[in-house]
Formats: structure tokens, C-alpha cells, sequence
């Protein structure tokens, strides 16, 4: 008699899946350094401007200087740059709606940065006239929006935080289509040549 024993299909297996969040180091907290370094210089120079702190012009004196630098409705602009570069510095800090506060001082140093241009024209980079100064806010600026506040921010449980998508480069452009048309249609120099 043959003996044939026949082993029994073995139990299927079963696996779970688990997502493991990806490690992100310090990454958080240098975004919440570079937010509350370039929200704090924009909420610094907004105040200035807004209401004379810290030896600031004021409201008026920056109506005066935008009016006397060529600027088309000194009054209404004045405003609206002192409260935006006031409230985008804010908002930076806090990672509240950071993708918009960054387009808005983005589009505030894009008019400072042309506007020292036409001061000193030639690309001058360094120096009292040097547009250095706006060109690395400028650059923080753009790179805060495009990767997000991180998770130290009131926006930290937002998908934009750690993930940013298309809102990002849709937020860039508006930062950097606000300041040009800005320069644009209410100034209209040529920030590069005489």
C-alpha cells in the first residue's frame, strides 16, 4: 500500500500595508526660521511705513516718496502696499495662509527691487545702491511659497505644509504677476536702463 500524504494548502498570508511618513529631519524648523526671519523684515518695513515705527516715513511720507518716484495713485498704492507687506510679514510668521502672504511680499520686493534699479540703473548688485538685499527676499520669498510653512505653522496640518502642488506655482505666478503689472501700470519705468 503506497502511503501519499498531501500537504495541506498553506494559510494565505496576510499583509497590511502601513504608510510610514517620510522622515523630514529639520526641515520643519528651518521653515519656521526662514518665515519668521523674512516675515519679521516684511512686518518690520510694513509697520515703518504703515505708521512711522521705528523712524519709518509713515503713511504719508511713503504717499510722498511713491508719488515723487513716479508712481500713478500714490495715495490708494501707499495703502495697499503698507497693509499688504504688513499683513503678508504677519501672516508669514504665524504659517497662516502663507501661500498667499508670500505672494504678497513677493510682489512688494518686486517693486522695491525695480525701484532701486531706476534709482541706480545698470544691474548694480552690491553697495549702498545694490539690489542684493531684494534679490535674496525676493528668492526667500518665492522659495517659502513653493515649499510650503512646514509643520510649525498654523497652515501645518494643510496639505500645502509638507506637500505643496499646482496652488504653489499658481500662487508664484500671482506674486510675480502682481509686482510686475504693479511696476507696469502704475509706474512704467524701465527698471533695467536709463
Amino acid at each position: 500500500s503506497s502511503d501519499s500524504t498531501v500537504a495541506a494548502p498553506a494559510a494565505p498570508v496576510r499583509t497590511e500595508t502601513v504608510e510610514v511618513p517620510a522622515r523630514r529631519g529639520t526641515t520643519d524648523l528651518g521653515l519656521f526660521v526662514l518665515r519668521v526671519a523674512i516675515g519679521a523684515v516684511f512686518l518690520g518695513h510694513g509697520l515703518q511705513k504703515l505708521v512711522g515705527l521705528w523712524n519709518g516715513p509713515g503713511l504719508d511720507g511713503f504717499q510722498n516718496l511713491l508719488e515723487e518716484s513716479g508712481f500713478r495713485y500714490p495715495e490708494i498704492l501707499a495703502i495697499a502696499a503698507a497693509a499688504g507687506e504688513t499683513l503678508g510679514g504677519a501672516l508669514l510668521i504665524l504659517g497662516l495662509a502663507t501661500p498667499l502672504a508670500g505672494a504678497a511680499v513677493l510682489a512688494t520686493i518686486i517693486n522695491a527691487w525695480c525701484f532701486k534699479q531706476v534709482a541706480e540703473p545698470g544691474l548694480q548688485f552690491s553697495g549702498a545702491t545694490g539690489v542684493e538685499y531684494e534679490t535674496v527676499l525676493g528668492f526667500a520669498a518665492a522659495a517659502i511659497i513653493l515649499t510650503g510653512p512646514g509643520k510649525i505653522a498654523f497652515d501645518g496640518r494643510r496639505g500645502w505644509a509638507t506637500r505643496p502642488r499646482i496652488g504653489s506655482f499658481l500662487a508664484l505666478a500671482v506674486g510675480i504677476a502682481a509686482g510686475v503689472c504693479i511696476w507696469i501700470f502704475l509706474n512704467g519705468a524701465n527698471p533695467v536702463v536709463r
